[in-house]
């Protein structure tokens, strides 16, 4: 937070002097900063750190999806958002088959985003050593896989039976598994 992002009434305060309104020292700013760089953190820098090891990892998971989606094992429709905003050419399929290939695009997804996402968790945002090393990468991949089957489930469900187009119900896998895993890597695998 800096000056320019107080409102009018906190400007005002701080220019009347109220010790109340605290602003970042170059000093506190420079501690803020440097958890970004060493795994010690605390628990709002470690979420945002999360957040921002997250959205990589679902920027993985979302190319190898739309890739595969769209030219090896085809799951987009004309009415899909990604296909309206892109201008992609893709042929027409009914809900069952969209439905079915999306799951088999977003296990192969999967894979290569879950690999990245295992390395940033225990380089960057968490403490690894809760668990012996090969129990801390199954309680991962188990937990990985139980949010993804989830929120597979979910995506499938959605396009299968209400007919969401193939993006949206993404989305909702994605966010479904992201809230899941979060609060299993942070309680369960690592040591918080």
């Amino acid at each position: 937070m800096d000056i320019q992002s107080f409102t009018g009434r906190e400007k005002e305060r701080l220019s009347l002097g109220d010790p109340e309104i605290k602003v970042p020292t170059g000093k506190s700013m420079n501690a803020i900063l440097q958890q970004f760089f060493q795994r010690k953190a605390s628990p709002l820098i470690q979420f945002i750190k999360y957040a921002l090891s997250g959205c990589v990892a679902v920027l993985v998971n979302m190319i190898v999806f739309y890739l595969l989606a769209w030219l090896v094992l085809p799951a987009l429709g004309p009415e899909d958002p990604v296909v309206k905003i892109t201008g992609l050419a893709v042929l027409p399929l009914d809900d069952a088959m969209r439905a079915q290939r999306a799951v088999i695009d977003n296990c192969i997804a999967f894979i290569f985003a879950n690999l990245v996402a295992y390395l940033l968790n225990i380089y960057w945002v968490f403490e690894p050593g809760r668990h012996h090393k090969v129990i801390e990468i199954s309680l991962f991949y188990a937990v990985s896989g139980m949010s993804f089957a989830i929120g597979t489930a979910l995506m499938w469900m959605l396009i299968h039976y209400l007919s969401f187009t193939t993006t949206i119900a993404f989305g909702a896998e994605l966010v479904s598994a992201a809230l899941i895993n979060f609060a299993m890597r942070k309680f369960v695998i690592f040591k918080g």
